[in-house]
């Protein structure tokens, strides 16, 4: 968070964000859920609230009044500690509550949250919770972003929508990074004033070959060279898993590309655009990048190899997928109560990303951060970074 602000003012300025996000939005854009991973709009809305209501509101305010009793059974996530909730697959069934009373119950709990920030004396404890509250409404925040267009990327119309940041970025030419042999250090270093979560803690030594990262991301124009060569016809590119998935879902090319008379467009928040060869190639999941790694030769890092390499790379344009399971750090103790489900109960069937991407809000990136997701996932900003051989 920002040092110079009131916790207070960092709290609007995120809580803000999240609506300036959805400013674009229609009304009956706020409910659709395409595919399970994808969260309508509405719900990542109530669900940031929700969180601050259940974990702040609740248990430190006295005779706290709910704004309404079935709010906890909705917005609940994956949370067993606090109780039931609805299944994932039916967040798209809400039409109740509706979005003007989703909007009602933000108002509510950010009116709640100013007057506790401005008179309570918060405990180190608790101000580290709301400071995880910031920072899990900021990863929902790229989720909308994320969501909202996998959502008007499969309207058969392919909508344009105006966001709060900038998709298309062109990446400056940049050389590669050698990485030494030896023994190095990797994980988050706590300090008093920096926010980290559990997952990136525990400092450890690991000891790395030498190594060759690539300076750039793989580009549109590169990508398209495998895809026309048969990339995604030939088995021997892939991961066995990975080319059963092609085979399951017919896949041909990253997520929004179309092939439309012989060219190759794609879906932006922008609407439908010719494919920009000079930009990072995005939305492909870890099978697609490990098997274009395979197609040329080379492999991607694993992520201490990047993490050792970050203070000399380009990094922030994709999430870049690693060939690291994502598996805890020496040390690792799962929290009591609630917070302890936020990261390690995942740890299982999952691969780390490095980095950030264009639409994660400002400030919450560092080179420690681990973000993961499974090997097929590909609706996020997602990138290819090579090591060369």
């Amino acid at each position: 968070m920002i040092a110079e602000q009131t916790l207070t003012e960092q709290y609007f300025r995120v809580r803000l964000h999240s609506e300036a996000i959805c400013r674009g939005l229609e009304t009956e854009d706020y409910v659709v859920q395409p595919v399970a991973d994808v969260s309508p709009p509405k719900w990542h809305l109530g669900h940031t609230t929700w969180f601050w209501e259940t974990f702040v509101l609740k248990p430190n305010v006295p005779g706290y009044r709910i704004f309404h009793d079935d709010f906890s059974y909705v917005f609940n996530s994956y949370y067993e500690t606090v109780g039931k909730r609805v299944l994932r697959t039916d967040r798209g069934n809400l039409s109740r509550p509706t979005v003007a009373g989703v909007y009602a119950y933000r108002a509510y709990v950010d009116e709640q949250m100013s007057r506790f920030l401005d008179k309570a004396e918060l405990s180190p404890d608790l101000y580290a919770l709301i400071d995880l509250g910031l920072n899990h409404e900021q990863q929902h925040q790229e989720l909308l972003i994320t969501d909202i267009k996998y959502i008007l990327g499969h309207n058969p119309l392919l909508p344009a929508i105006e966001m709060p940041f900038q998709e298309h970025q062109r990446q400056l030419p940049s050389p590669d990074v050698e990485l030494a042999e030896g023994i190095y250090t990797v994980g988050y270093q706590p300090t008093d004033s920096s926010f980290y979560f559990d997952n990136e803690v525990g400092l450890h030594k690991v000891y790395l070959n030498k190594t060759t990262l690539s300076g750039s991301l793989v580009t549109n124009e590169e990508y398209l060279a495998f895809i026309e060569a048969g990339g995604y016809q030939n088995f021997r590119h892939w991961l066995s898993d990975g080319w059963a998935w092609v085979k399951a879902n017919d896949s041909q090319a990253p997520l929004y590309w179309h092939q439309i008379d012989g060219e190759w467009w794609y879906y932006t928040i922008d609407g439908l655009r010719l494919i920009d060869l000079d930009a990072p190639v995005c939305h492909v999941s870890h099978y697609e990048a490990d098997a274009y790694a395979r197609w040329v030769g080379q492999r991607l890092p694993t992520e201490f190899e990047w993490e050792a390499s970050a203070p000399q790379l380009n990094w922030g344009a994709r999430w870049e997928w690693t060939n690291s399971a994502y598996l805890p750090y020496p040390g690792f103790i799962t929290a009591e109560g609630a917070v302890g489900e936020y990261n390690g109960k995942f740890m299982s069937g999952q691969m780390v990303l490095r980095g950030a991407s264009v639409a994660t809000p400002a400030g919450h990136s560092r080179s420690t951060y681990r973000n993961f997701f499974q090997p097929d996932k590909r609706w996020q900003y997602t990138g290819i970074r090579l090591v060369k051989n």
